[in-house]
């Protein structure tokens, strides 16, 4: 993982989250049922979560695998950010699955971010985002307190995209 920004690779997935970053922390129900599970489930780690945001997603493969590569971009024209980032960890499991993918150069962020789809004992889907950053350019240095606002704001689109996958499930 010597193409990362950050030392502190893994975090996200057993913390405690480093100091120095900016925490995100954000768990919601979006559904029931192993059908829903298993739907966010995919929708995650197959890309189809960050695409219905109508965020760009170019990843080396179909479906998030440690030591992949994806980039995640917004914006339009000359105002188009690209994201580069190599999947951390993964977890494929019978009632956990998702992703942490860490920043590489290129990244206007430094840091890291899990994405988890999880299953609890009473049938509940729950969503789960943790994430730490820092700002890795000037123009985010710049936006200052706007950036924590704007992941929280992705991190609920989200949230919306995977009840819709979970309720058509």
């Amino acid at each position: 993982m010597s193409h990362l920004t950050y030392p502190e690779v893994g975090a996200t997935r057993q913390g405690p989250l480093p100091a120095g970053y900016n925490h995100l922390r954000r768990r919601a129900a979006i559904g029931r049922g192993r059908a829903g599970f298993e739907a966010a489930g995919a929708a995650v780690t197959e890309w189809r979560m960050h695409r219905a945001t109508g965020a760009g997603v170019n990843a080396s493969a179909t479906r998030a695998a440690t030591g992949g590569t994806v980039e995640v971009s917004a914006g339009l024209g000359p105002l188009r950010l690209t994201a580069p980032c190599e999947i951390v960890w993964t977890a494929y499991e019978s009632d956990r699955i998702g992703f942490a993918y860490g920043t590489r150069p290129g990244h206007p962020e430094c840091g890291e971010e899990s994405f988890v789809v999880e299953l609890a004992d009473d049938g509940t889907v729950w969503f789960t985002v943790t994430a730490f950053s820092r700002a890795g350019c000037w123009y985010t240095r710049l936006a200052g307190p706007l950036v924590p606002v704007a992941q929280r704001w992705y991190v609920r689109r989200l949230t919306a995209v995977l009840r819709r996958v979970v309720s058509a499930a």
